[in-house]
């Protein structure tokens, strides 16, 4: 059984995480607040995302505060952050965790569905940053977790705007870290590999996937959701202090 990493410098840190309703970000906001962190996270399922809430207050934990938000409307995520901030408290850690990994063909990629791609799955992600930066400079830093892909590593085919828009990412990252370190606010990219999360199962791991999985990944488990909040855990403590501007890949060994 894996014996986990206890944070204490995460105790009664403030956290915002998109997209905490399901798969990876269920356990991202599951985890923060198992380590005493007080999270608050969007998402668009809101009978899942309540459920968790209550589970979570059920098992003891501070309840994390959910708000319903279509991230593709960035002045009404703009609106949510700065309630949610305004009842926290401003935020110590922001987790950018939100995508939708829909399969498409090149040739079928009309600008309409490249800018509804581009508006779920690049552009949230700079404005949440751009909103917690005040915030952080004044508490004197942060710590900004930014989630990518190994798809566009993989060079998979068959989503190729959503590999532009996680490769984007790792841009995005170095390209806020300078900027942002200056006032001790640590940017980073994680990349998880293929996690096991209910949608994947539903929607693509058949047998012909079990047997790429187990040919790809040098160790042999199945990855977890958990393996990526225990990454994201450590950039957003202070064990990750001087941790900045990298690219921290979670993919069981796969590229």
């Amino acid at each position: 059984m894996k014996q986990l990493a206890k944070y204490g410098s995460l105790q009664g840190k403030r956290v915002f995480i998109t997209g905490g309703g399901s798969g990876i970000g269920e356990s991202l906001v599951a985890e923060f607040a198992a380590q005493g962190a007080l999270v608050a996270f969007v998402d668009i399922a809101v009978e899942a995302s309540e459920a968790l809430c209550r589970r979570l207050a059920e098992a003891g934990l501070a309840a994390p505060l959910f708000r319903h938000c279509d991230i593709t409307d960035i002045p009404s995520l703009q609106a949510v952050m700065a309630e949610l901030a305004g009842k926290l408290g401003d935020f110590d850690i922001l987790v950018n965790n939100a995508a939708n990994d829909q399969r498409h063909q090149a040739q079928d990629v009309t600008l309409e569905y490249w800018n509804e791609r581009i508006a779920i799955n690049q552009r949230p992600m700079f404005f949440t940053c751009q909103a917690v930066f005040e915030g952080m400079k004044r508490k004197g830093g942060g710590s900004i977790i930014n989630v990518s892909s190994i798809s566009w590593h993989m060079k998979s085919g068959g989503y190729p705007v959503y590999a532009t828009t996680k490769a984007a990412v790792v841009g995005l990252t170095r390209g806020l870290a300078r900027d942002y370190g200056a006032h001790n606010i640590r940017v980073n990219t994680v990349t998880p590999g293929w996690v096991m999360t209910q949608r994947q199962i539903d929607l693509w791991v058949d047998d012909a996937a079990e047997v790429e999985i187990k040919k790809s990944q040098c160790l042999p488990s199945k990855l977890m959701p958990q393996d990526i909040a225990a990454m994201v855990l450590f950039l957003a403590s202070d064990d990750g202090a001087m941790c900045s501007s990298q690219e921290f890949i979670v993919d069981a060994g796969w590229i």
